[in-house]
């Protein structure tokens, strides 16, 4: 079970984002994430008339280390840690480290 999943809340500690916000939109290999609308680098592409695609330069978003990353408390609004907890059914749900609130329920 991974602490910081797809769909989370997340803060980026260092780059050149270093203390903005998104929503984590893919994994990479389980190192490296994407994170929407940040990380965004120029990238220069040919035109491919083959796939009716048009040239230019074009704003991707481009992969960042999972441990630059930690995911976003809302109620602290810090950056956090997480731990596991096991409900008394057998379910392991994930909690924030510091006020013990669930992130998933």
């Amino acid at each position: 079970m991974n602490k910081i999943r797809k769909g989370d809340k997340v803060i980026i500690h260092t780059g050149k984002d270093k203390g903005k916000q998104g929503i984590l939109s893919e994994f990479i290999n389980d190192k490296r994430v994407v994170i929407e609308g940040l990380n965004m680098a120029k990238k220069n592409v040919k035109p491919n008339p083959g796939k009716g695609e048009q040239g230019g330069i074009i704003s991707k978003e481009m992969p960042l280390d999972v441990s630059n990353i930690a995911i976003f408390n809302n109620t602290t609004s810090k950056a956090d840690k997480v731990t596991f907890k096991t409900l008394k059914d057998g379910k392991k749900i994930r909690i924030f480290k510091s006020n013990q609130e669930a992130i998933d329920v």
